[in-house]
Parts: structure tokens; C-alpha cells; sequence
């Protein structure tokens, strides 16, 4: 395995820090407490050809390949998890499932427009009642003529309150155990008009907006089922595989933002006549940091790296996938946590941004497949073994 990052990949990054420095980083206080979306953010992020990163210049993208997305990804959410977000949703969630399972007809009529941020992409699988049990969902796809028409609510939907194209899944029939039929549809919010509910106010990620969809009779053309019809609980799952190496490599981002910060304070901040690093608590607590956040470096590469040589479905990836998203995001609560305890008070105030990685990372335990369900995937697929 080869840890050093291409010319590209590094390109990539570098352009993300720089994008974050110049543009990013001097509204991000007034980002996070403003809880408004960000649009003309996102709009740069689009010129920059962040929003396509993963979707093939054939489409319009920029053809970068999975892990420089990831990098991309892992700067941006140093700076604003709330950015990193929308980009994830957009590529992770909407853009790969598209490459992976729509015909050609469909690439082209949905990709392009998302390669470019014309269009912005959403994720619509939770339900009230179903969140990390899908079989649980309740709202319906029922085939008239050439349309599928939707009834359902989805809740806890990224960005569902600023996305145009939606993946949607409903159940279109039951199994012989009678097991629901699960499906994926494209939705085009111009053609098939759906409800923005609820919009959740939020302990944190407060520019990323979480809202609940409500489909009343919401017709879909035909056309836009992705897969085959009972394929949508295998899309989700491929596409949360993937998304956990996503949300894995945000943790990456929040944790080394906070560690930077608490690094820095420590070297400046003296107590007793010397600075609060040289006490053991401090510099023990500093050491477990930079350690943790490594080992979660080196769980994500590998899990893209199994991905790049078995593909999407191979055990070791999934497994692998799973373990870096359980590790990372319950370090990322760790490492933010010592954060503001090496900030002391300073930690607890918002100018010091620290307690709003805080806040951020105890949500990355939850979203994409919680810490539970990571320890189940994992356990099964290592006993299957």
C-alpha cells in the first residue's frame, strides 16, 4: 500500500486549503451562527469543481478520483462542517449512486447538472419510524401508467430544504416473506413537486439545513427509477459504504481543526510560569490526540484502498469502511472533547470555534449508520469471514 498522495490528489487538497483560508475561514463563525445556507459558498465551491469532483468529465465533472474527493472533502470540513456537508451530499450521495446504478440516458440528464452546482443533490431515505432499520419505511411508490406516485414523509433530510434532485426510496410492493420491496427514484423537484416540512433546529452543523419532506401524490416518471424495482435497499447500502469513508474523512477534518487549536493554545498559554503544554496533563492529552487521529487516518486509507483494489461489495471493503467510521467519528468526539478542556473556559466560548467542533462531532457518530450499526456490520462480516 502506498501512502503518498499523487500530484493531483495533492493539487486538489491544496486548492481546498486555499479555497478555505481565502473564503471560508473569516465567515465561519458568522456561518455557523447564522444558520442560513450558504449559498454563494457553495457557488465557489462549484466554480472550483468541488460539487463534481467524482462524476466523470464525460458528464460534465471533473473526473478526480475517490480519494481526492476525500481530501477535498477533509480540508473543507476543517473549516466548516457545514460545507463539507453539502459537498458530500452531492457527490457521496446523490452523484455515486447515479454512476453506479442509472442507465446512460439517466447520467446524462442528471449528471451535468450537479457536476456544475446548477442543481443541488439530496439524500431521502430516513422516515420517522425508519432510521437505521429501512425495512421499517413506510412511504410508498405506487406504479399509474407512466408515472410512480410517492406518499411518504422523509425526515432528517440533508440540505432537503435547498436540493432540486433527490433520491428517493419508497416500497413498491412486499417480498414472498413479506418483507417490504424497496426502490430508488430519481426526483426532480421542478417536475415532481414535494413539500419542504419541518427544518430542524439543530444542536450544531447549522448552515448544513436537516428538514423534513413531505410527498403528497407526488408523481414520478418511470423513467426515473435508479436500478431495477427492488433493488433500492442494495443501492442504499452501497451508497452508505461509500458514505461512511465520506463522513469518516469529515471526522478527519473536525478532529485536526480542534487539535491544531488546542496545539497552538497550549503553546501559548502560560500558567505557573510555563506553558500549559509542559504539564503532563496537557502534553499527555496532546500526545493521545495526534496518536488517535493518525490510526483513524490509517483505517480510512485502507478502507479506500480495499475499495480501489475489490470493489463496492467486497466483504474486507465493507467491513474495513465500517471500522473507519466507527473509529473516527467516536475520536473525533474524543479529540474535540480534550480540546476544550485544554482551552479551559476559552474552550466553552464561541470565538474559539473548539466547542463547535464539539458539537459537530457528536453528530458524526450518528449520521450514515450509527456507532451501533457500525459494530454490527462489522461483527457480521467478520464472523462470516
Amino acid at each position: 500500500m502506498d501512502f503518498a498522495f499523487t500530484e493531483e490528489q495533492q493539487m486538489f487538497r491544496q486548492a481546498a486549503a486555499d479555497f478555505c483560508k481565502n473564503e471560508v475561514e473569516p465567515v465561519a463563525i458568522k456561518l455557523e451562527n447564522g444558520k442560513e445556507f450558504p449559498t454563494e459558498l457553495t457557488q465557489k465551491m462549484a466554480e472550483l469543481g468541488f460539487m463534481g469532483l467524482v462524476i466523470p468529465e464525460q458528464y460534465g465533472g471533473v473526473g478526480a478520483d475517490y480519494l481526492a474527493y476525500l481530501l477535498v472533502e477533509g480540508e473543507i470540513a476543517k473549516s466548516s462542517i457545514s460545507l463539507s456537508m453539502t459537498l458530500g451530499a452531492q457527490n457521496s450521495l446523490v452523484a455515486l449512486p447515479i454512476m453506479n446504478f442509472a442507465t446512460e440516458a439517466q447520467k446524462q440528464q442528471w449528471l451535468p447538472s450537479l457536476a456544475s452546482g446548477a442543481k443541488l443533490g439530496s439524500f431521502a431515505l430516513t422516515e420517522p419510524g425508519a432510521g437505521s432499520d429501512p425495512a421499517g419505511m413506510r412511504t410508498t411508490a405506487v406504479k399509474k401508467g407512466d408515472t410512480w406516485v410517492l406518499n411518504g414523509t422523509k425526515l432528517y433530510i440533508t440540505n432537503g430544504a435547498v436540493a432540486e434532485y433527490l433520491i428517493v426510496w419508497a416500497k413498491t410492493g412486499e417480498k414472498s416473506d413479506g418483507k417490504p420491496l424497496l426502490s430508488a427514484f430519481l426526483v426532480d423537484k421542478a417536475v415532481s413537486p414535494f413539500k419542504v416540512g419541518t427544518v430542524e433546529d439543530k444542536m450544531g452543523v447549522h448552515a448544513s439545513p436537516t428538514t423534513e419532506l413531505i410527498f403528497e401524490d407526488c408523481e414520478v416518471p418511470a423513467e426515473n427509477l435508479l436500478a431495477k424495482e427492488g433493488d433500492g435497499f442494495k443501492v442504499a447500502l452501497i451508497t452508505l459504504n461509500t458514505g461512511r469513508c465520506s463522513v469518516a474523512t469529515q471526522c478527519l477534518g473536525l478532529a485536526e481543526a480542534a487539535y491544531l487549536r488546542a496545539k497552538r493554545f497550549a503553546g501559548e498559554r502560560e500558567q505557573f510560569g510555563q506553558k500549559i503544554w509542559e504539564f503532563q496533563g496537557i502534553g499527555f492529552k496532546l500526545a493521545d490526540m495526534i496518536t488517535e487521529l493518525n490510526a483513524a487516518k490509517g483505517l480510512v486509507w485502507h478502507a479506500v484502498w480495499l475499495k480501489e483494489q475489490y470493489g463496492l461489495s467486497d466483504p474486507r471493503f465493507i467491513s474495513m469502511a465500517a471500522q473507519a467510521k466507527l473509529y473516527a467519528s467516536e475520536m473525533a468526539e474524543r479529540v474535540t472533547s480534550a480540546a476544550v478542556q485544554i482551552h479551559g473556559g476559552y474552550g466553552y466560548m464561541k470565538e474559539y470555534r473548539v466547542e463547535e467542533f464539539f458539537r459537530a462531532a457528536r453528530l458524526m457518530t450518528i449520521i450514515e449508520g450509527t456507532s451501533e450499526i457500525q459494530r454490527l456490520t462489522i461483527s457480521r462480516w467478520e464472523m462470516k469471514a
